[in-house]
């Protein structure tokens, strides 16, 4: 008789769920537990998390670990020098939450102690072995480098780690008409005009919501973005109709200082916020595609492309530092594509 049991939150009540072909012994066994209630809409039975049950069905809840004094000290003094060489937010997060990580596995050492050998020996007996992103593993990775070369003065021999080879991902693009269809899926102007300012300038989504009134220049038909991902500021053409649209949205709103206001007056519109925007959006225009924010601006980036621009230009546009992050465009563009005659037709 086999089963599976897992943790679970039940009616705001925490349970371990019990999961087993139809078996009547079994059955029978369930329900001499005190507390075993059987879940229709989960199809399983379920019983109280308590210590008995989870030796019962052998569910172990992972002990937590937490980095030593030593790592909280080295974690601090990570985060100041990021800080002092002015970081964004989210790389500060990212590689203070990354060291963090490594530094708890070593908590009985010293962070100084750690040698080239524990990062490798760290990568194949914990990254590795519980099937950790290939992002995720270069991400830790960057992250000690740059501690043990900063803070600690050391050098860590990055070349003896073994990186994990990149996925060579395409961008996910719309066509066109899938494009239009999301764009007017609002009724709300507001949320119309947010997505409709991502695709038209190729934004990213913390572009968008850091736009401040004084950024539109309708005079020279602009819009500034500072400080996007690099530290770089950059210039983007607004079309006509954009324009035209940013006014109708001024005079219906009136935001007060960002461009795009949460409900309270000079409030910031919330990340979370605009991905409900997104998420309504491609529902109501019966995509079944899992489409995000960043396919928007994807797609301005192809249609661009496929429309003659040239990928100078696009780089620019995009505010990308290496002209090999804009060529992954011509890879999904189909214009050159669908010329090419199968040989198949010859036949």
């Amino acid at each position: 008789m086999e089963w599976t049991a897992k943790l679970i939150t039940h009616k705001l009540e925490k349970r371990i769920a019990v999961f087993f072909e139809k078996d009547p012994l079994l059955i029978q066994r369930m329900r001499t537990i005190v507390g075993a209630r059987w879940s229709q809409t989960r199809k399983c039975w379920h019983v109280p998390n308590t210590e008995e049950n989870r030796i019962r069905f052998k569910i172990f809840e992972p002990i937590i670990r937490y980095p030593s004094a030593d790592g909280i000290v080295q974690l601090k003094k990570f985060e100041q020098w990021l800080l002092s060489r002015r970081y964004s937010d989210n790389t500060i997060r990212t590689y203070t939450e990354a060291l963090k990580v490594f530094l708890t596995y070593f908590n009985t050492k010293l962070a100084a102690e750690i040698t080239n050998d524990d990062v490798i020996f760290y990568t194949n007996d914990y990254i590795l072995k519980n099937n950790l992103s290939a992002s995720y593993q270069n991400q830790i990775v960057n992250a000690i480098k740059l501690y043990y070369s900063t803070v600690q003065n050391k050098k860590i021999e990055i070349s003896r780690i073994h990186r994990p080879k990149n996925a060579k991902l395409l961008p996910n693009v719309l066509s066109k008409a899938e494009v239009k269809m999301i764009l007017e899926a609002h009724v709300n102007m507001k949320h119309k005009m947010m997505l409709c300012l991502i695709y038209s300038c190729g934004l990213r989504r913390g572009e968008l919501l850091n736009l401040k009134l004084q950024d539109i220049d309708s005079k020279r038909n602009l819009i500034f973005i500072y400080q996007a991902k690099g530290k770089k500021d950059r210039i983007a053409p607004l079309s006509p109709k954009i324009l035209e649209m940013l006014r109708t949205y001024y005079a219906g709103y009136k935001p007060s200082i960002w461009l795009f206001e949460g409900h309270n007056k000079g409030e910031q519109y919330s990340e979370k916020s605009i991905q409900s925007v997104i998420k309504n959006a491609v529902s109501k225009a019966g995509i079944q595609k899992p489409v995000s924010l960043h396919w928007l601006r994807h797609s301005y980036a192809t249609h661009l492309l496929e429309s003659g621009t040239d990928l100078r230009y696009i780089q620019e546009l995009l505010g990308h530092r290496s002209s090999k992050t804009t060529e992954i465009y011509t890879h999904v563009s189909t214009k050159s594509l669908q010329q090419i005659k199968s040989p198949f037709d010859d036949l």
